[in-house]
């Protein structure tokens, strides 16, 4: 769970670059000691598999858009445990439309979001930057048709 934003595999998978753990560590305590949300505006939820922690899922503000993202430890990819996490997130988190973004090469979570209903509403080619690397990047909305 520990190297969530740090395993150089799923930063690739992500297009992001790893962080520091400590820029991590500071911005998971930010997210996780604002228990209401009014700070940081994130709703975070552990992700738990065979009873220990193996990710998170989240709802956050990107561009005055509410968006999910989610990460599972490598050694648990391919069990369907993104996918029973983030149906569950849809159940409580009821409120849309929601957005989803992904890497174009990231074939597994642009089939888990298909799986739900969100619709790819475009593509781009995103430059790089301090946390990721120049790549194609798929928008996705759940519950809004006509969405540009």
């Amino acid at each position: 769970m520990y190297t969530i934003g740090i395993d150089e595999a799923s930063n690739r998978l992500a297009g992001t670059k790893p962080r520091e753990w400590a820029e991590f560590k500071a911005r998971w305590d930010a997210i996780l000691g604002d228990a209401d949300g009014t700070v940081t505006r994130v709703t975070p939820r552990i992700i738990l598999a065979d009873g220990k922690p193996v990710g998170s899922i989240n709802i956050f503000p990107q561009d005055d858009l509410d968006h999910v993202g989610y990460w599972i430890a490598r050694e648990y990819w391919g069990r369907g445990i993104s996918s029973a996490a983030l149906s569950l997130l849809l159940v409580e988190y009821q409120k849309r439309p929601l957005h989803a973004t992904t890497a174009g090469h990231n074939h597994a979570s642009i089939r888990v979001l298909i799986k739900h209903g969100f619709e790819i509403v475009s593509r781009s080619m995103t430059p790089e930057t301090d946390r990721s690397v120049a790549r194609e990047t798929l928008l996705f909305v759940l519950g809004h048709r006509g969405f540009v």
